[in-house]
């Protein structure tokens, strides 16, 4: 069975930033297992400031960052013009929620879905949960 990585875009872990996705302070890393999920770890985002906004170098770098950690989704209430570049990476999930806990169970309910998702490569599009 596939497991999944997600990256929840965070300042407090308890919700999420109200601010596009590359500019959380910190990443939540949970790891979804069918209708299983276990929290891995937080992570700083540790990718400077952007001089031109939605840059290449800034999606470069998260990406780069959350590669590292072998994530596969990523999970925030507001994503910035960058969604088109980091979506071929990652399959972005767009939450309503303010809690990352509601969004938990969100993508849990959904995984399939974002399973399905993730195979389709660059061809990826945002889902809206």
């Amino acid at each position: 069975m596939m497991k999944i990585k997600a990256a929840f875009a965070t300042d407090d872990g308890i919700t999420f930033v109200n601010r596009h996705f590359g500019d959380a302070n910190y990443y939540d890393i949970y790891e979804f297992d069918n209708k299983e999920v276990q929290f891995v770890k937080r992570i700083s985002n540790s990718v400077g400031e952007e001089e031109l906004h939605a840059s290449n170098e800034k999606a470069k770098g998260v990406t780069d960052l959350l590669r590292q950690e072998r994530v596969s989704v990523v999970v925030s209430r507001v994503f910035g013009p960058n969604i088109e570049r980091i979506k071929k990476q990652f399959v972005c999930v767009i939450v309503k929620d303010i809690k990352l806990e509601n969004s938990i169970f969100k993508v849990i309910g959904n995984i399939e879905t974002i399973k399905t998702e993730c195979e389709k490569g660059d061809e990826r599009q945002p889902l809206s949960l």
